[in-house]
Formats: structure tokens, C-alpha cells, sequence
């Protein structure tokens, strides 16, 4: 297949056309973001969301332009974003005097704030339990046991690839089944 058949095939939703793709270009968009984070989980989540913006907006991508360049300034973006949200969240007050130079305010959760968590953890589990058995089981190495894809991938006996590929499935599942609520 190639690269602009695939494009095409994606556009019409084809699976087979997405695993292609993600096959093709995992690698470019991981590498790039593992050279800017610096951190391989970090490297990971940022493609993976690479990939589902992508693949959600693909009827959108102008052939005139390379797939491989769309897919890392997209990336590049969502870097970027999370790197703004980082450095809102961290309040700095500078002094100035040298002696309190930086005060970071008391963050840490009210006991109403992990009452409130407690039940949004409950509803995100019984909404995963919606999923199908091997969604729940990726989302749950993943996300509650904080395993790494090639961990995973290993515990599963799979193919990274495919690894990669059905935690996206399972998160659009997921995120499809909390919208409907």
C-alpha cells in the first residue's frame, strides 16, 4: 500500500489504512518527541495523541503538504500545549527580596476534592466496564498499573504495534461511551 492510497483509505474510515499509517510514521513522531521530552512515557502519550488528533481530523490533511510534516507539526503543538498548561499550573510569585524568592501555594486536594475524585473513579470504571474484555485489559495496564507500551506488549505477547493501535481503539471506545451519558 502506499502512503497516498492510505491516506485516501483513511479518509473513507478504512482500519487497515490507520494501522498503516500508524505503522509507517510511529516512529518519526515518537522519535521527535522523545528528542524534545527527553522521557520515553512522555514521548509516548504525546504520539499517541498525535496519531488520534490525526486520524480524527484526516479528512482535513491537504495533500500538497507530506503526511510525515503534518503528523510532527501536530505533535509539535500538542507538545507545546502541554508545556503551556505545565507552566500555568506552577504559580510563581517572585519577590523582591532574595529571601522568599518563589511561593508556591498549598495544592494538595481538600478532603471534598477526593471525595469528588473517589466518585469520578467509580463512574470511569464502571464506564470501562462497558468495553470489551481486551480493552479493558490495555486500558488497565496502561492507565491503573502504569505499565509501558513494550511492557505491555510483553505481558500480552503482541506486537507493540498492535498494542499501541488498540489503546487508541479503546480510548475513543471510552471517550465515545462518557459522551453518551
Amino acid at each position: 500500500m502506499e502512503i497516498e492510497e492510505a491516506i485516501k483509505r483513511a479518509k473513507t474510515n478504512d482500519q487497515k489504512a490507520f494501522n498503516y499509517l500508524l505503522d509507517q510514521f510511529w516512529d518519526d513522531v515518537y522519535g521527535f518527541q522523545l528528542k524534545r521530552t527527553q522521557n520515553e512515557n512522555d514521548a509516548e502519550d504525546i504520539t499517541i495523541q498525535t496519531f488520534s488528533k490525526a486520524f480524527d481530523k484526516i479528512e482535513t490533511f491537504d495533500t500538497n503538504y507530506t503526511f510525515k510534516t503534518w503528523l510532527i507539526t501536530i505533535s509539535k503543538n500538542i507538545h507545546i500545549d502541554l508545556l503551556r498548561k505545565e507552566k500555568n499550573s506552577i504559580s510563581q510569585i517572585i519577590s523582591k527580596n532574595d529571601k522568599d524568592a518563589f511561593q508556591v501555594p498549598d495544592e494538595s486536594p481538600s478532603p471534598e476534592d477526593k471525595l469528588i475524585t473517589k466518585q469520578h473513579l467509580a463512574k470511569l470504571l464502571r464506564d470501562i466496564k462497558k468495553l470489551k474484555p481486551h480493552y479493558q485489559e490495555v486500558i488497565n495496564l496502561r492507565y491503573f498499573q502504569e505499565l509501558s507500551y513494550k511492557e505491555i506488549s510483553k505481558k500480552l505477547d503482541e506486537p507493540m504495534n498492535n498494542v499501541k493501535v488498540k489503546l487508541l481503539r479503546a480510548k475513543k471506545l471510552l471517550a465515545e461511551i462518557i459522551r453518551k451519558k
